[in-house]
């Protein structure tokens, strides 16, 4: 499992996000506090709020690519 915080500006990033990694057969998650929704869900995303760091976690052993892919969204 790796984890990563991402972070959002505007819808068309999300949708941007959510079609990278719809891409992807394995499971990830996004969460705000106590609030957790799938990754590869574009409403899901939108409740945790534009402009908010959201902590990724993706359930593979080898997502390098998935991380390359993603890039302009993760935060360091």
């Amino acid at each position: 499992m790796s984890r990563l915080n991402v972070k959002f500006e505007d819808p068309r990033e999300v949708a941007d996000f959510v079609n990278r990694v719809e891409k992807y057969p394995y499971a990830m998650d996004l969460s705000r506090g106590s609030v957790v929704v799938d990754a590869k869900s574009l409403m899901g995303i939108l409740v945790l709020g534009l402009g908010q760091v959201v902590s990724l976690r993706i359930y593979a052993d080898e997502c390098s690519q998935l991380r390359e892919e993603i890039e302009p969204y993760i935060m360091a």
